[in-house]
């Protein structure tokens, strides 16, 4: 009795029921619930060491920071007063704009790794090696990916095409253009590249099979067509369950001159929009990141989103 009843005063005050829900969605440390819940440091170890205290949170270091969860299900003392408690701390004011918050820092989370990454890539050339370079480094990247059935939908000329085809089962390169087809066709004889078959069609109805290909991609395309979320529902039927569908495409730009110059029908995607257009063709596992961003006006930045096909679809 006196455990729930410990338990239930941990449950009852508003600050620790934010916190819980906030913990519900993701391992955060305390500096990333100080950016979240704009709380000092203090008030909030002070609320942590209580529900660690009443065994509803773990906690593990890393680095510098230490990381906290809630208790894994299986190990909680009261789960049922947890998850009610949970059920009412979502008509709290702050819920709303504190899951806001956690996206924004889970998204600052994202760029410190990816600026992490630029770091890296930026230190690899400076010092001069024989045979160093980035070309060398992408090719031992493909080599290490597993023999996929990929459909490059869009091809264009088939360059991305002939660099998947160094390491994939088979890639079906399609786009609209005869013109281009053949071009494709020519290169890839000439490079002696046997596992492309590229093929006419309209992305929107690619010449594929259903469900017969293990990944799809989609490189600069849906921002030259009216209908993005046709050429969306294509990839995913001809994805197999549990593939992969893989989007470059520009982020929301106001470069109007676009239009005229590259034949652009849209200026861009927002984050926002290529979430939902994936959520409403029915993916799963979406992650967005931006993938590089041009030096020269008019500093065309490139979304890169990925996501996967339900096993059950």
């Amino acid at each position: 009795m006196a455990d729930i009843l410990k338990c239930l005063r941990t449950l009852a005050d508003p600050t620790r029921l934010r916190i819980l829900c906030l913990l519900e969605k993701e391992v955060l440390s305390v500096r990333e619930l100080q950016a979240i819940t704009r709380m000092g440091q203090s008030r909030i170890s002070t609320h942590l060491g209580v529900l660690q205290e009443c065994q509803l949170l773990c906690s593990h270091r890393k680095g510098r920071s230490i990381f906290y969860r809630l208790t894994p299900p299986e190990e909680l003392p009261h789960i049922s007063l947890l998850q009610s408690a949970l059920e009412g701390a979502r008509q709290l004011d702050d819920y709303s704009s504190d899951q806001a918050n956690l996206k924004r820092v889970l998204a600052l989370r994202k760029e410190r790794s990816r600026l992490f990454f630029n770091q890296v890539a930026g230190r690899f050339d400076l010092k001069y090696g024989p045979g160093r370079s980035w070309q060398a480094f992408g090719q031992l990247l493909l080599k290490m990916l597993p023999p996929l059935v990929i459909a490059d939908l869009g091809s264009g000329e088939g360059l991305m095409s002939e660099l998947f085809a160094q390491s994939a089962k088979r890639v079906i390169a399609v786009d609209s253009s005869p013109e281009i087809i053949r071009f494709g066709e020519n290169q890839a004889r000439k490079a002696k590249i046997k596992n492309i078959e590229f093929r006419l069609g309209d992305i929107q109805k690619p010449p594929i099979e259903p469900a017969s290909v293990d990944v799809a991609i989609l490189s600069q395309v849906l921002h030259h067509l009216e209908k993005p979320e046709l050429a969306l529902a294509a990839a995913q039927r001809i994805l197999l369950p549990g593939g992969k569908i893989f989007i470059l495409d520009l982020l929301k730009h106001h470069f109007t001159e676009a239009h005229k110059l590259y034949g652009d029908t849209r200026l861009g995607f927002s984050e926002g929009e290529i979430q939902l257009l994936l959520e409403q063709t029915g993916f799963e596992n979406i992650d967005i990141s931006i993938a590089s961003r041009e030096e020269k006006p008019p500093h065309f930045q490139t979304l890169l989103a990925t996501a996967r096909k339900k096993e059950n679809q």
